[in-house]
């Protein structure tokens, strides 16, 4: 069967490295902002590049290799660029309305390893530092983010950002276990420290939050206390869901890794990819305790930049 759509363009993207066990490709791109549903806390959202090197188990983004008919086990060693982004996004920012608010690196990390080759993100940035009036958020598992204090402190002049390191937990034998190539935690959690010495508002997400590995009340205030101590503002921690392609790859992590636990595991994800509305509920009254213990605090940042807009829809 012949390939259509975006499996085509994977499938004639031009080679641009390989490294070990992983290969780099540029892939063109018809458009480089994606609108989300309706109540997601953000409008757009923005992902340099298709699938992630970082090779976190409980990754819920592997689904989207399958749209160019991959394995969810290529989601980590075949990496795709996207080309011409930073075109795109000058060209795509007058569908913007302001107030609107940008997500970047919702789905694959913007500074995984092949940021360093590549600049993707970078360049995006470029692109922000000469705007105002925009509302922007970076989430990563990298310290790489540290890379560009010159440009993050530009675009927070003259833009509302905030800025989230992912950091599900501080044990380092654990996340070694569960983010195999990312970043030590201690690696991160000195990027937030850095970045705050900077002047920028950087916050810790404990994202996600899994049954019985992370959950625990000393697990999340040994993290929140540590983001705390490094500088964040606030502290995140959503709960794990699994689409079906994630879940291929993380039952077999913790059945090798957690064996005791994985018939929890099944009987959670047995109907749904998202856990109950009881553990949810559960799990934001543990996290709000512990947000207040610490004094951080949820959500967004929201500050008025030193150069903002005099009028609120003078977006340029």
């Amino acid at each position: 069967m012949a390939l259509v759509g975006i499996a085509r363009l994977a499938a004639q993207s031009p080679l641009l490295q390989a490294k070990r066990a992983v290969q780099y490709f540029d892939i063109p791109s018809r458009s480089i902002l994606n609108r989300t549903k309706p109540g997601m806390p953000f409008t757009w959202t923005i992902n340099p590049y298709r699938g992630c090197e970082f090779a976190c188990k409980y990754c819920y983004a592997r689904y989207t290799h399958e749209f160019m008919e991959m394995a969810p086990e290529h989601f980590e060693d075949k990496i795709y660029a996207k080309a011409a982004s930073a075109d795109l996004l000058r060209r795509e920012l007058r569908r913007v309305r302001p107030g609107e608010h940008i997500a970047i690196g919702t789905a694959t990390d913007p500074y995984q390893p092949a940021e360093r080759r590549f600049l993707r993100t970078r360049a995006m940035l470029e692109v922000f530092a000469q705007r105002r009036g925009y509302h922007l958020g970076i989430v990563t598992k990298s310290d790489l983010v540290t890379r560009d204090v010159d440009l993050l402190t530009q675009i927070a002049r003259a833009n509302v950002l905030g800025i989230h390191l992912t950091i599900t937990t501080t044990d380092e034998k654990l996340a070694r276990l569960m983010e195999p190539r990312a970043p030590r935690p201690a690696l991160r959690l000195e990027a937030v420290r850095k970045l705050s010495e900077a002047g920028l508002p950087v916050g810790v997400n404990a994202n996600p939050v899994m049954p019985g590995i992370t959950d625990s009340v000393s697990s999340l205030a040994r993290l929140a206390k540590a983001a705390k101590d490094a500088g964040a503002r606030t502290l995140g921690g959503g709960s794990i869901f699994l689409m079906p392609a994630a879940q291929t790859v993380f039952f077999l992590f913790i059945e090798r890794e957690f064996p005791d636990l994985s018939p929890r595991y099944r009987a959670l994800f047995n109907r749904s990819a998202y856990l109950n509305r009881e553990y949810k509920d559960m799990l934001a009254r543990r996290v709000t305790a512990i947000r207040q213990r610490y004094g951080l605090d949820s959500g967004a940042m929201e500050y008025r930049p030193e150069l903002w807009p005099a009028e609120q829809g003078s977006l340029f």
